[in-house]
């Protein structure tokens, strides 16, 4: 079976597919100004725009992992994802603080999600 990749540079994919299943890599957020609730939302919106390159949706979710810097902070991200996720088809999810690679960002998602049978 194959694997493509999507949207690569030399060191890593932001997408792979194989055998039916999208892997995105840990979506972070462009204004790092933005506070976690608005962070939170911009990466959404770009899981949203990866899923959709590949075939697939939000609809598909099989797994998500979050990181986020505060747990001070998570009911806001919880917040935006409450608000975003499919209703009825929560992925299985773990979420966990920690400390990101640049200060700047408060959160980091990365899902998998299958592609709809045809």
């Amino acid at each position: 079976m194959s694997i493509s990749y999507h949207d690569s540079n030399s060191r890593m994919s932001q997408a792979t597919i194989h055998n039916g299943t999208v892997y995105l890599a840990g979506q972070v957020p462009t204004d790092t100004g933005a506070d976690m609730h608005g962070q939170t939302e911009q990466v959404l919106a770009r899981i949203d725009e990866l899923l959709a390159k590949a075939g697939t949706s939000k609809d598909q979710l099989l797994s998500a992992q979050i990181w986020v810097t505060s747990m001070d902070e998570f009911a806001e991200m919880n917040r935006a994802w409450d608000a975003w996720v499919a209703p009825g088809q929560p992925p299985v999810r773990a979420a966990v603080e920690a400390k990101l690679a640049k200060p700047e960002w408060k959160v980091e998602i990365m899902v998998i999600a299958a592609l709809p049978e045809a």
